[in-house]
């Protein structure tokens, strides 16, 4: 039940906040998406913490976690792996790529091209990768956390829609208040806490969150929403492509783990409002005249939460449980 998620999602969180000043919420998403056996895309401007959010989360956990910086000359078997020939036996021995670990830190994914971003697919959707003909399955718990650019820098490569599906959350940073400025100085201003940072869940504790999730309750009602605010992207002005039903089911995962991580075994439509924005803004495809508009995609979805009808208890005659 969400009970067993909530003592877990509390001492990971606590032990990212040792290092990372504010963005609870930001920290929240991660955690979610990783509960939800999900990916996470941070998207912002260089220097605003995101590798030092996915370094803190890694440290949190007793599990192996690697790091690949993407560069335009990065290639797929750089990621996945590789068979070489070994002169002294005489054989190929297969070398496993960085792909082999339970937190994949993809740091600056936009700047490798899109075939090298493509090598990542078959891990993050169906946790195995295929080389040379042979099938490998990957370690569990296994999360791609990526970093990027915002495309408008120079020398990166936009994600292609689907790689981008393949990423149930998608979020930003954001600068922090001056406030949460000089906490950072006055935390950084000797040593980096990320240095002396120890994990304080198993590999183990998050794979029985993991399973624990789908058991947070959905009423027919809920789900009938999230169906609503899907088929309403479909028929938006600005929008050429709407969200798939893929992007339905990972609304409703990301509305179960906010339900989790407030302490609640059923979910409320509160929580897929909460989900909307993060889950939807990266699989909707705008007009040309549309994308031009500084926060487009957020503000389409934004509209398009505050039109759809909210099921209610007293209207609808349901209880969340």
């Amino acid at each position: 039940m969400a009970n067993s998620i909530y003592p877990i999602y509390e001492k990971v969180k606590g032990n990212i906040q040792k290092v990372i000043v504010g963005k609870s919420n930001v920290i929240d998403l991660m955690l979610i998406s990783l509960f939800c056996r999900g990916h996470m895309l941070v998207e912002d401007v260089p220097g605003t913490g995101k590798t030092m959010l996915v370094k803190s989360l890694a440290a949190s956990i007793d599990c192996e976690s690697k790091r690949v910086q993407f560069t335009p000359d990065l290639l797929p078997s750089d990621i996945t792996g590789i068979n070489f020939f070994n002169m002294k036996t005489s054989e190929f021995e297969f070398v496993p790529g960085p792909v082999f670990s339970n937190i994949l830190i993809a740091d600056e994914i936009n700047r490798a091209t899109p075939k090298t971003q493509s090598g990542l697919l078959e891990c993050m959707e169906e946790l195995q990768t295929t080389i040379d003909g042979k099938t490998y399955k990957l370690a569990e718990p296994f999360m791609v956390v990526a970093t990027q650019n915002p495309v408008e820098n120079m020398g990166v490569f936009p994600l292609p829609e689907a790689q981008l599906d393949r990423f149930l959350i998608k979020m930003s940073m954001d600068y922090p208040t001056h406030e949460e400025g000089v906490n950072i100085l006055e935390r950084f201003s000797v040593t980096s806490p990320l240095d002396t940072l120890k994990p304080v869940v198993t590999a183990a504790d998050i794979k029985a969150a993991q399973e624990a999730l789908p058991k947070v309750f959905v009423h027919k009602d809920i789900m009938s929403y999230i169906v609503s605010l899907v088929e309403a992207t479909r028929s938006f002005e600005s929008v050429v492509l709407g969200v798939s039903p893929r992007g339905a089911q990972a609304l409703m995962k990301v509305a179960k783990g906010f339900a989790a991580i407030d302490n609640r075994d059923y979910v409320m439509p509160d929580d897929v409002k909460k989900a909307a924005l993060p889950v939807l803004t990266h699989r909707i495809m705008l007009t040309s005249s549309a994308k031009i508009k500084l926060n487009a995609a957020k503000n389409v979805i934004t509209e398009i939460v505050e039109q759809v009808a909210v099921p209610t208890e007293s209207s609808l005659g349901w209880s969340a449980r």
